[in-house]
């Protein structure tokens, strides 16, 4: 059985940090895609960071890349997104997701993602 178990998620005045994991476990972690979508009250779901987990490639959403880095611990099957100046903007509901190689290439397709975590809230006051 797959599991995504997230953590890290919390509030933040703006400006602030914080780190979320995602822990992997019944799941082939290498050579697959795993990364980070983001869902905030009456907006569609999008695409925050994807990782390759065989090489490390990684890709960003729009406007994410220079404050968030996705990173990962192959040793853990654990993948981290480190989300630094945030915003009241980034205030959503955050979700691990993993899938095959291809779905890092697809542009955040999250039909492509076959697994997801319960997701972790991250609420940042201003």
């Amino acid at each position: 059985q797959v599991q995504l178990v997230e953590s890290g998620g919390g509030s933040v005045q703006a400006g602030g940090s914080l780190r979320l994991s995602c822990a992997a476990s019944g799941y082939t972690y290498s050579r697959n895609c795993m990364g980070w979508f983001r869902q905030a009250p009456g907006k569609e779901r999008e695409g925050v960071a994807l990782m390759y987990t065989g090489d490390g490639r990684t890709y960003y959403g729009d406007s994410m890349e220079g404050r968030f880095t996705i990173s990962q611990d192959n040793a853990k099957n654990t993948v981290y997104l480190q989300m630094n100046r945030l915003k009241p903007e980034d205030t959503a509901m955050y979700y691990c997701a993993a899938g095959s190689r291809e779905a890092c290439y697809s542009g955040f397709m999250d039909a492509l993602f076959g697994y997801w975590g319960q997701g972790t809230q991250v609420t940042v006051s201003s």
